[in-house]
């Protein structure tokens, strides 16, 4: 009994001391990107900017037709989060700006209010329940993974909240960019969207679809 249990253990120390263990791995983007992340920048040209991003203090031009601004430090922006499990942004809402709904195919999402007041939500993916609330200043909210969720500015001041995500390139899908930013056939969208062709081809033309 002791000598198998002996020679487990004398393996299990043999296989981890020939284990490769990185402190980090620093995103390369000139290099190809898979399912892993990025691959690994060569540790020797690693200097301590690929673990700071500085871009998160500066309010993000809110001058477009949503009235919002999102500041990623996802891995191709922030290299240092590359394999890490997380990464962080800004999202700026003019005075009813908006985050349309959208979903984050590879992480869950947490926001935190540093000013202002904004209505956000989901919606499950079982009973397409809404779970909907009023934020403000201080508040907390989760999104659960891959569900269609939204932000509104519905104060009178801008406001302005940072969100932390699982994954160091959560991915984003824009729910109307998504359906109506697209080469789809108009015809093909009424019908998967029950919307009429007028209203199909406004919106396609305001979001840079074509068909």
């Amino acid at each position: 009994m002791f000598l198998p249990l002996l020679f487990t253990i004398s393996l299990l120390f043999s296989s981890s001391a020939h284990a490769s263990v990185l402190d980090f791995c620093v995103a390369d983007p000139s290099l190809p990107d898979g399912p892993a992340g990025y691959s690994c920048k060569n540790p020797a040209k690693v200097t301590v900017d690929d673990f700071v991003y500085h871009a998160l203090g500066i309010p993000g031009n809110t001058s477009n037709f949503i009235k919002a601004a999102i500041t990623t430090a996802f891995a191709p922006q922030f290299p240092g989060v590359n394999g890490l499990g997380i990464s962080i942004a800004r999202a700026d809402l003019a005075v009813g700006g908006l985050v349309p709904l959208h979903t984050h195919p590879g992480a869950s999402e947490i926001i935190y209010m540093v000013k202002g007041k904004i209505s956000a939500g989901f919606i499950s993916s079982s009973s397409n329940t809404v779970y909907y609330k009023t934020l403000r200043k201080g508040d907390v909210m989760v999104f659960p993974q891959g569900l269609m969720h939204f932000q509104v500015n519905t104060g009178k001041h801008v406001a302005t909240a940072i969100a932390s995500f699982g994954s160091p390139n959560p991915g984003v899908q824009l729910t109307p960019f998504a359906l109506f930013a697209n080469n789809l056939p108009s015809a093909i969208v009424e019908k998967t969207t029950f919307l009429d062709d007028a209203e199909v081809k406004k919106l396609k033309a305001v979001l840079g679809g074509t068909g």
